[in-house]
């Protein structure tokens, strides 16, 4: 199996496509990280690749594993990812019937 790309590969990859100073390519991810963070109740969108979104839970019943207790779990709000088909077709191979 390949070895994913760290953070210093993929800055990297782009100063070289793009020409432009490793310094420069760091501080546009860092924004847009600091972007996306700011702008997640809202949804924030990376087209092609998908989007972050804020999903409220509801609260609800579970177990303790260890006594095998009932318990509640109290509601909460959850930060998920959600993949554009776009990049579900381009990653996963094409299934045939």
């Amino acid at each position: 199996m390949a070895k994913a790309m760290s953070k210093t590969a993929i800055i990297a990859h782009f100063a070289e496509k793009f020409e432009l100073k490793k310094k420069v390519v760091a501080s546009i991810f860092e924004e847009l990280a600091t972007l996306s963070y700011k702008e997640a109740k809202n949804t924030f969108t990376l087209p092609g690749i998908g989007k972050l979104v804020l999903v409220h839970r509801k609260e609800r019943l579970g177990r303790n594993p260890k006594t095998g207790e009932t318990i509640t779990i109290p509601a909460k709000t959850v930060v998920k990812f959600r993949v554009a088909k776009a990049a579900k077709e381009a990653v996963l191979p094409i299934k045939k019937i």
